[in-house]
């Protein structure tokens, strides 16, 4: 019998899956490098809107560990599942497709997974759910396509058996991603509150535009400052200028020496110092927040 001859897509699903990879785990593993360097985020142009404001709202963060962590080792996974075939050679025929048929099924779970979880961040960009209105974040769409882009060529770039235990098995899987999902971000404690209010997109506005607000932490005026932000005053981009703080918290002391801070609370909002407390308005206007004051 004359061999079948295999699809084009089947042929090629599997290097694009690894490039695909690499252009994703090398996306994220740059976010996660920025992250911790401090260093502001190319091609975010506005400063405050869009990626900026995405990338530093408690949504971009799990228990305090970065999303783009995890993204990248999703991206890496996928990658390695998507070249197991390729590296291990089999001179056994039954062998070679029982290993390229568990890297399948694999990779079809984790795709499935990371689509769904992707799908959900996308679905908070476009809600509003971070900064109050819609945003674009380039780095987060780009991240998205490519993920869907992995998950449709493992379904339509490799053959099934069994199609219907494949789509169940598929819709397992999301239900099981979007539950624990939407868990981890509630035992946060409060975040969509957080979040969601005025305060809080406030606050996430004033760390993505790199104000601050120095203070001292046995200054009764900086309690009162941030007791204006409710439950969102953990998001306040705070600097603590008293040498010896309790708790273990981090002192900036030469930090608010040298930019001169003779009184507490003092913002710096857009290049301005702003002495003493001030209402959300207050700070909302200085520092051109546009978003809703719901």
């Amino acid at each position: 019998m004359r061999k079948k001859t295999e699809p084009w897509l089947h042929r090629w699903s599997r290097p694009a899956i690894v490039a695909l990879s690499l252009f994703g785990f090398s996306l994220t593993t740059y976010l996660t490098v920025t992250h911790f360097l401090g260093q502001k985020v190319a091609l975010c142009s506005v400063e405050g809107s869009g990626c900026d404001l995405v990338l530093s709202s408690e949504y971009a963060k799990i228990f305090g560990v970065p999303l783009t962590i995890f993204g990248a080792l999703g991206y890496l996974m996928l990658g390695l599942l998507a070249g197991l075939p390729l590296l291990l050679k089999r001179d056994d025929p039954k062998a070679q497709v029982q290993i390229k048929e568990t890297a399948n099924f694999l990779m079809f779970m984790v795709s499935s997974s990371t689509f769904v979880f992707s799908g959900y961040l996308m679905y908070l960009l476009a809600s509003g759910s971070i900064g109050g209105q819609p945003q674009v974040c380039l780095y987060c769409i780009s991240s998205a396509v490519t993920m869907m882009t992995i998950w449709l060529l493992t379904i339509f770039g490799n053959t099934w058996k069994d199609v219907g235990q494949l789509f169940f098995t598929g819709a397992i899987v999301a239900i099981v991603t979007l539950t624990g999902t939407l868990g981890v971000y509630a035992s946060q404690g409060k975040i969509a509150a957080q979040s969601n209010s005025f305060a809080g997109r406030l606050a996430q506005h004033l760390t993505a535009t790199n104000a601050k607000m120095y203070g001292a932490y046995w200054c009764p005026h900086c309690k009162d400052q941030k007791e204006k932000f409710g439950d969102a005053k953990k998001l306040i981009p705070y600097v603590e200028c008293a040498p010896n703080p309790p708790n273990g918290a981090k002192s900036e002391a030469e930090l608010c020496k040298q930019k001169g801070i003779e009184g507490y609370p003092t913002w710096e909002i857009q290049g301005k110092m702003l002495s003493g407390e001030r209402t959300l308005e207050e700070l909302a206007n200085a520092s051109g927040y546009t978003g809703d004051r719901n």
